[in-house]
């Protein structure tokens, strides 16, 4: 039996640019569920057609690094946008790299992106009345990394899209 498919109705929600203090990062070290490092995210920006600012000091990634070699991650950002409203960002995710791409990665070294991939889940939060659709909204993204700056491309995802 054979089954198809309707492609996942999305939209670009924005690209999300990201400022790590890699330097700053705080080494939790062995835990049950890997090695534990807290990154502290300094700032950056985001752009989409219905949302873009930048990207307050004080964020964070809650990185764990698996015994099998994978990383996963785990954000939490508080935005600003352009007119001024706050709006809350978090997204897990993971990054699984060949070879010795984490390796690499930890020196902050640029990657070729076919030596790994970097994908996400988010949701974002915002109070302001103008901003309030943020609060429905499921979004998925794929990452490239700079150095240990990454830049993210999320999309919102759900039927009322079709």
């Amino acid at each position: 039996m054979t089954t198809t498919h309707a492609p996942v109705p999305h939209r670009h929600l924005m690209t999300l640019t990201l400022q790590v203090g890699a330097s700053e990062a705080l080494q939790i070290g062995p835990v049950p569920a890997g090695r534990r490092v807290i990154a502290p995210v300094t700032g950056g920006h985001f752009d989409g057609d219905r949302l873009r600012g930048e990207v307050l000091p004080g964020g964070a990634d809650w990185v764990t690094y698996r015994a099998d070699g994978a990383m996963l991650i785990d954000v939490r950002l508080s935005l600003k946008t352009h007119d001024g409203a706050l709006v809350y960002l978090s997204y897990q995710g993971r990054f699984i790299g060949k070879g010795n791409a984490l390796v690499r990665l930890a020196k902050g070294e640029v990657l070729d992106p076919a030596d790994y991939s970097l994908v996400t889940t988010a949701r974002l939060e915002s109070g302001a009345p103008a901003y309030a659709w943020l609060n429905d909204v499921i979004a998925v993204g794929t990452g490239h990394q700079s150095g240990f700056n990454p830049v993210y491309t999320l999309y919102e995802i759900g039927p009322e899209l079709a």
